[in-house]
């Protein structure tokens, strides 16, 4: 029995390991789309779109304005898809089990790499649907990755905060592509490289996960995937069905409150008509809009502000780009922040759970002083500042996904987790829509000037500042 304790504990870190490294490598590349941007257009794609023009000094300039608006369209649409179909997929999550959802994203994932590789300048238009695959496919590996953290009780926040660190950094794919390209190596065996990898996936779906859900908390005896020790009654199989007893069961000690954020008898509809859920709506929605926007365009932010100098624009991309790789260090402070409490005895008449909301009011705060920040330095247009803007927009970002699962784990029943996540990033998707106008209102009407559009979303920011207050004075209030 000890051999199969010892075996069992081994297998959870080896999961935990091989899912940090699937984030880091693979999951969140979209977000690297700058660093792919530059190699695109360095190879032709929608080069047909630009033409020479006259400036105001009557000298002749190449004007590639409109092949800059179809990357941002890609963008937005793999932006939209990337957090909208993630609605679906929580429902395909929770209501199948993980081998299921991974068995819908591995392929998707894979379409994405394969359109990329076989992608032309002639058939630029493919791209288009490349982009949105491989973002919808990332996700669902986040996804079910994110459970793993119900297997190490006391640092649950602080392992799914990790992996979200490991999605953000694995925008620095494209960079190393970016490198290859550089060194000689095309864009097409590099993404035939990324779907081979795929077999790895796989691999990681039938022997390293569960063919379920990982409950909460771990019953004795759990075990899941492969394994050459018999197990308890209790098999993964059945985690759904023990996760609602279990709740039913604390449902008879007392009466739910609305709001409640222990309540595990909650219905779906209570837990999105909730003011938890609908601030953290907006709060993830005012962040999130100023990150997609920044990424999305900042390939012609460089281009303004280096007045168009291909190797200094190519330097501030490589930085970029090099400050994702440490979203994965950045990420796991929150957690820590929100796993602050864990061992500590709590406050009288507490519970666990309340505990674990009270602790998220420090690590929703910090997220907003970030974004004011990232936005004020996003917004003034000079070119060395850019570099802190890297580096706020990177530990910004992280705090933001990373705290946002984790704030669904401790607000909500863990029975409603994957419809949840997926519910308020698809409702951010449609707010994160406005990047798009925001880019033709820049673009066209503002003369290439993202000045004023920047200090508009700066002002904006400030909104995130009412979940955090809200959350403080929600736990204030007396137990019901």
């Amino acid at each position: 029995m000890a051999v199969c304790r010892n075996s069992g504990k081994m297998k959870h870190y080896f999961t935990f390991f091989t899912g940090l490294v699937e984030c880091l490598c693979f999951a969140g590349a979209m977000f690297g789309w700058a660093s792919l941007v530059f190699v695109l257009k360095s190879e032709g794609y929608f080069s047909y779109l630009c033409f020479n023009t006259t400036d105001a000094n009557a000298t002749q300039v190449l004007d590639c304005s409109e092949q800059d608006e179809q990357f941002s369209v890609i963008f937005t649409i793999s932006s939209f898809m990337n957090n909208f179909l993630t609605l679906p997929n929580g429902f395909i999550f929770d209501r199948f089990g993980t081998t299921v959802a991974r068995l819908v994203g591995i392929p998707l994932y894979t379409m994405g790499t394969l359109m990329f590789a076989f992608a032309t300048p002639a058939m630029s238009d493919l791209l288009f649907a490349a982009l949105p695959f491989l973002a919808v496919g990332g996700i669902m590996l986040l996804i079910t990755n994110m459970q793993v953290g119900n297997l190490f009780g006391l640092r649950r926040s602080t392992i799914i905060t990790l992996y979200n660190g490991a999605f953000d950094s694995s925008s620095a794919l494209f960079l190393v592509i970016k490198i290859l390209h550089e060194s000689g190596i095309s864009l097409q065996a590099s993404f035939l490289f990324l779907s081979a990898c795929s077999i790895i996936h796989l691999l990681r779906t039938f022997f390293l996960m569960p063919k379920k859900l990982i409950p909460y908390p771990l019953p004795d005896g759990y075990t899941y995937g492969v394994t050459c020790c018999k197990s308890k009654p209790l098999l993964d199989q059945m985690s759904q069905q023990t996760i609602e007893s279990g709740n039913t069961e604390m449902s008879n000690e007392k009466t739910p409150n609305k709001d409640a954020p222990v309540n595990q008898e909650r219905t779906l509809r209570q837990c999105l008509l909730s003011r938890l859920f609908l601030l953290h709506l907006l709060w993830l929605s005012v962040i999130q809009l100023r990150h997609l926007l920044f990424i999305g365009t900042l390939n012609p932010l460089l281009q303004r502000l280096t007045e168009g100098k291909h190797s200094l624009v190519s330097q501030y991309l490589n930085a970029f780009a090099l400050t994702q790789l440490c979203g994965v260090l950045c990420a796991p402070w929150n957690g820590l922040i929100m796993d602050r409490h864990k061992g500590k005895p709590l406050a009288e008449g507490e519970t666990e759970e309340q505990a674990d909301l009270r602790a998220s009011v420090l690590s929703l705060t910090l997220t907003s002083v970030q974004c004011v920040l990232f936005s004020i330095s996003a917004a003034t247009p000079y070119l060395p500042l850019q570099y802190l803007t890297f580096i706020l927009q990177v530990i910004n970002r992280s705090f933001l996904y990373g705290g946002n699962a984790a704030f669904i784990s401790v607000a909500f029943p863990s029975i409603h987790f994957g419809k949840l996540y997926g519910m308020v990033l698809a409702l951010s998707a449609v707010f994160a829509l406005l990047q798009y106008p925001c880019f033709i209102l820049v673009n066209d009407v503002l003369d290439g000037d993202p000045l004023y559009v920047n200090i508009a979303l700066a002002l904006l920011s400030l909104f995130a500042f009412i979940h955090p207050i809200s959350v403080y004075l929600y736990c204030r209030k007396p137990a019901s």
